[in-house]
Parts: C-alpha cells; structure tokens; sequence
C-alpha cells in the first residue's frame, strides 16, 4: 500500500475512534487537559466489539478509518482502542504521512511506574496480542505481568448496562485471578473499561493501583503537538462525532455517559470500504 501524503495544519482537527463508546474515556481527558484543541470522533459502532476481531480484518477498518479521517482534514489520529493499537498501529504508521498515537505504549509505561505486580484486563484479541505484557516488561524488567481477557465488558458497556448486578457478576469473576496473584496494579486494557470505574472501586481493595491508559496517552499527545508545531491555541474548539452504525443509539448511551447531549452524523460502511479501495489503487 502506497505511502500516503498528509499536510497537517494547526487548526485541523485531532481524530479519535474506537469501536464505539469506548474511545469517549480517551475524549474526556482530550477536553480535560488539551481545551483548545478541536476533535472529530468516530465510533465504528456497526463493528463493535474489535476484540474477536481477526488481525487482517482489525487492519482493513483502521485503513479505512484513518483514510476517511485524512479526507477530514485531521492533523492527528489517535487510537482510541487497545485492541487495534495492539494490531494494526505500527502498519498504519508506516503508511500514513500524520502522526498515529496508540494508547498501549503510555499505558504500559505508566503502570511499569506504579507497580511490580501488574494485572491487565482487556478484549481476548489484546491479551492474545501480549502487547501489554512486552511493553510493560520492557519499561520496567522485573515486573510480573497477569493478563485477562474480558469479552462480555465491550457489549455490556455498549448497552449502556453498566449498573446491571450481571455486570457486577461479570466484572467479578474476571478480577478473580488477578485477585488471587495479589496484584498490586490494574490496568484498564481496553478504553471502555474506565466506564466501569465506580464498579471496579466497589470490587478492588484501595490497596491496587489503577492505571486508566488515557491520561498518560493524552500527556504524549501534548508532546507531540508541541514537538510538530501543531497546538491549537483558538479559543472555541468544536467537536464533531460520526458513526457507522445508528447514530440516535449512539446519542443516547454516549450522552448519558459524557453528560451532555450529542448531535451524531452516520458514515457508511460503503463510504469507509470505497475510500480504502480508492487509495490502494
């Protein structure tokens, strides 16, 4: 696949996506600590959940995803998914002429800081991946590493079922291993989970750590912007939201969990696979 030649501006838009509402975690700490910068999220909610996803299929979406992005006029992406930062970041990188951030590599530096005893819980396709096991063991080499593959959370959180006591259940019965190997941190593996942030408080002792991979990702993203000249500094930024899927669902789950209503726009699949196809000819 060709090499593909983006001019980013300052004012451009930083692109964030996910599989759905998981990746709005990674947008609230964007609002939170990068105010001025204007964003343009996409949720491909008409293939979520990622996490049984194969590695080639993960690889044609991103592709998608980001090509349809670049036609946005973004001057960033960031991948606002574990299981596709796990797959397919450093392949994008190398064909994408705009800076690509994934959220395992800060997540995985941040938890090396912060313990010895690291559980990680995330989509099956994640753990398979191990890429949080090496980056974690890379950043800190006596680190012990525990990994969980947690498959019902993605469709759970989608549901916006988060309250539900089968989720507690749920959420239960995956910690218990980890629980057992005494970790002392957890790191949320998959951007979804820090939904279920005051579930999990209810479960953990206050002893374990919890490491939410999004705000050390943000923190990269200001350096990032800073190195490549590209802080916005307008003071009204706007945010735009876009879907594959039915965008009245996603308005309604992802405006109870931001806080504020949301005015969402559909993308077809049909657009996302013709721009792909386009650009690889």
């Amino acid at each position: 696949m060709a090499k593909i030649l983006q001019m980013p501006i300052q004012t451009g838009k930083i692109g964030v996506f996910d599989s759905g509402v998981g990746g709005l975690t990674v947008l609230r700490e964007i609002m939170a600590h990068l105010p001025t910068e204007s964003l343009l999220y996409f949720g491909d909610t008409a293939r979520v959940p990622y996490g049984d996803r194969s590695q080639t299929e993960l690889l044609r979406f991103v592709r998608e995803i980001i090509t349809w992005m670049q036609g946005q006029g973004v001057k960033m992406v960031v991948m606002a998914c574990n299981t596709s930062s796990a797959l397919a970041l450093e392949t994008v990188r190398a064909e994408f002429d705009m800076p690509i951030l994934g959220i395992i590599l800060p997540g995985a530096r941040a938890a090396a800081k912060a313990g010895r005893r690291i559980g990680v819980i995330s989509t099956v396709a994640t753990a398979n991946s191990n890429a949080y096991k090496q980056a974690i063991l890379e950043a800190s080499p006596v680190a012990e590493v525990w990994q969980v593959g947690c498959p019902d959370f993605v469709p759970l959180i989608e549901k916006n079922r988060i309250d539900d006591p089968y989720t507690r259940a749920v959420a239960t019965d995956y910690l218990k291993p980890l629980m057992a190997a005494n970790i002392d941190t957890l790191v949320y593996g998959c951007t979804h989970y820090p939904h279920l942030a005051p579930l999990m408080e209810q479960i953990l002792p206050p002893s374990i750590k919890v490491i939410n991979p999004a705000q050390s990702l943000v923190s990269a993203m200001a350096k990032e912007l800073d190195m490549l000249g590209l802080r916005n500094t307008q003071s009204k930024p706007d945010i735009d939201f876009y879907v594959s899927g039915d965008p009245i669902k996603f308005a309604k789950v992802s405006g109870q969990l931001m806080g504020f209503s949301l005015q969402v726009q559909p993308v077809s699949l049909s657009v996302l696979e013709g721009l792909a196809i386009a650009q690889s000819v």
